[in-house]
């Protein structure tokens, strides 16, 4: 069940915000993985132990400094990052013991973010796609300034 919301709340996110044009600034997805990154960092505040705060400290350190260069430099970072930290997701219990992690988000977690992984390089291949054509000009849907 946990994987069938992932996905759908992955793309219930991915359409609104697209249909709204909230995701036409190239800050959007970063974003998103900076704050997708906290959760396990909430889990162990949950958790109540310090040794389990520091590793999930320095686990989201490295995926917030992948988002950061992904802004910077190139989106297709993001892209990594997102479904990196979904794979991370079916193995993270066996990088840090935090207690504090609800027993669906796992798999929750890793289906948000290899879908959103999924769309956001959607998004990207659609934009240079359009970019190559004669014209060279972008709809106002595949900013991404």
């Amino acid at each position: 069940m946990e994987i069938i919301v992932g996905i759908a709340l992955a793309l219930l996110v991915y359409g609104t915000t697209h249909w709204l044009e909230m995701d036409r600034e190239r800050v959007f997805y970063p974003t998103v993985m900076i704050a997708i990154t906290t959760y396990y960092i909430v889990f162990a505040v949950i958790d109540g132990r310090g040794q389990v705060l520091l590793p999930e400290v320095v686990i989201a350190a490295a995926f917030c400094a992948v988002a950061a260069a992904g802004f910077k430099r190139n989106l297709w970072l993001v892209v990594v990052a997102l479904a990196g930290h979904g794979v991370m997701d079916s193995f993270h219990h066996l990088l840090v013991p935090n207690t504090g992690v609800p027993q669906v988000w796992p798999g929750f977690c890793m289906a948000y973010d290899v879908t959103a992984a999924a769309l956001l390089a959607y998004l990207l291949r659609r934009r240079a796609r359009a970019l190559s054509q004669p014209s060279g000009q972008l709809s106002a849907d595949m900013d991404l300034r």
